[in-house]
């Protein structure tokens, strides 16, 4: 088979994969648009790591096209560089330096000498973290503990709220580990982001949940009291397996208000195993703590009668491939991969191992919770309740 020939696509056609990339738009979905394989698109996104490189814009002191025309004309009708400055509104030095550095008063030409300065402008902005030895240290430091860089961001406006000179925006280290300033930030922190990808993603991207089956008298998540909905109180939850390899698995719950986390060690997948564990979990919490669990439609929640029987803590489900109306189960569980990444057996975990899993996330800064952490909120809940 001939191979096609290698394309080279125009900035117009750059603008619109980055716009659908932005978008949430796949590799395959944008290399349709210009009928091609979608390997040469990942070729021009991963150029930046999946980050669209700052528009180049000309500085407001630069010469214009325009002005260089005037010039290019003025020296033809050999007028003097004081009169070229004078009639540009320029300084004579200006005036001087651009033709220097584009030949001299007799082959000046305006659109060679304007191609030359927009190349010469090509200069990478200095990259902050690079400038700032301690910041980007101190940005790496907290990378290791797996805080994210919007978490690390928010912290640091807290822990300095009037040195700006301390303050880097999330933006700021999500660019310097995929685009890789010099001097800033080693490539291999990038295994500490939640997603460690080789690409930054578009936070519109989202993956079809499969649908674990159908189980019988669940009681549907719109009769779920309105207090749970808006989080104005705490003691409701969410919950889910997050699955291993050898056909492991463990239980996560979530507070909903708190966003604090509980792991729970389960033996097996089935009904009897998974809820039996909870019921023992749940023991630990009073009842003001733990009033309702939102799960999922999978199977493992078939017995959640018996559940509701042993604990009196109300379960509702989703609906049906609808996993996002218990979204913030489904962040933390994209937390956890940090800890806990896919293809590992969970099964050699011991509870209190997955104690410390739990312990380390919910020490993290959270942004929905104003930069304080999990532990914290939840902490002042328990003394509200003592």
């Amino acid at each position: 088979m001939k191979q096609r020939p290698r394309i080279y696509y125009t900035d117009t056609q750059k603008a619109l994969m980055w716009e659908r990339w932005r978008a949430g738009d796949s590799l395959q979905s944008i290399a349709q648009l210009f009928d091609r394989n979608h390997s040469s698109i990942q070729r021009i996104l991963a150029e930046t790591g999946g980050i669209r490189p700052a528009q180049r814009r000309r500085s407001r002191l630069a010469l214009s096209n325009a002005e260089r025309e005037e010039i290019s004309r003025s020296l033809v009708a050999g007028h003097s560089i004081r009169y070229i400055a004078g009639a540009l509104g320029r300084a004579p030095s200006t005036i001087s330096r651009e033709i220097r550095r584009n030949g001299d008063s007799k082959s000046y030409r305006a659109n060679t000498a304007d191609q030359a300065a927009w190349d010469r402008a090509r200069r990478p902005k200095v990259c902050k973290l690079a400038m700032s030895p301690s910041i980007a240290q101190t940005v790496a430091g907290k990378l290791r503990l797996q805080w994210s860089p919007d978490q690390i961001a928010g912290w640091l406006k807290r822990e300095y709220p009037d040195d700006t000179s301390n303050h880097v925006s999330h933006e700021t280290i999500y660019r310097t580990l995929y685009i890789q300033a010099r001097g800033a930030l080693k490539k291999e922190l990038l295994e500490h982001l939640r997603r460690s990808r080789a690409m930054r993603r578009s936070r519109h991207h989202t993956q079809k949940a499969a649908n674990h089956g159908r189980i019988i008298d669940t009681v549907s998540i719109s009769e779920r009291p309105a207090t749970v909905a808006d989080r104005a109180v705490p003691g409701h939850w969410e919950g889910d397996l997050l699955l291993g390899s050898r056909n492991s698995q463990i239980a996560t719950l979530v507070e909903r208000q708190t966003r604090y986390v509980m792991l729970v060690k389960v033996g097996s997948k089935d009904t009897k195993s998974v809820v039996s564990a909870l019921i023992e979990n749940a023991s630990l919490l009073p009842q003001e703590l733990y009033k309702t669990l939102t799960w999922d439609r999978g199977k493992e929640m078939a017995a959640h009668a018996r559940f509701t029987l042993a604990t009196d803590i109300k379960v509702y489900f989703c609906d049906p491939q609808n996993p996002w109306q218990r979204g913030t189960n489904e962040n933390t569980n994209g937390l956890l991969r940090q800890y806990l990444p896919k293809g590992i057996d969970l099964s050699i975990y011991s509870q209190e191992q997955l104690n410390d899993v739990a312990r380390m996330l919910n020490q993290r800064p959270r942004k929905t919770l104003d930069y304080e952490t999990p532990a914290q909120r939840f902490g002042q809940c328990v003394a509200s309740t003592g």
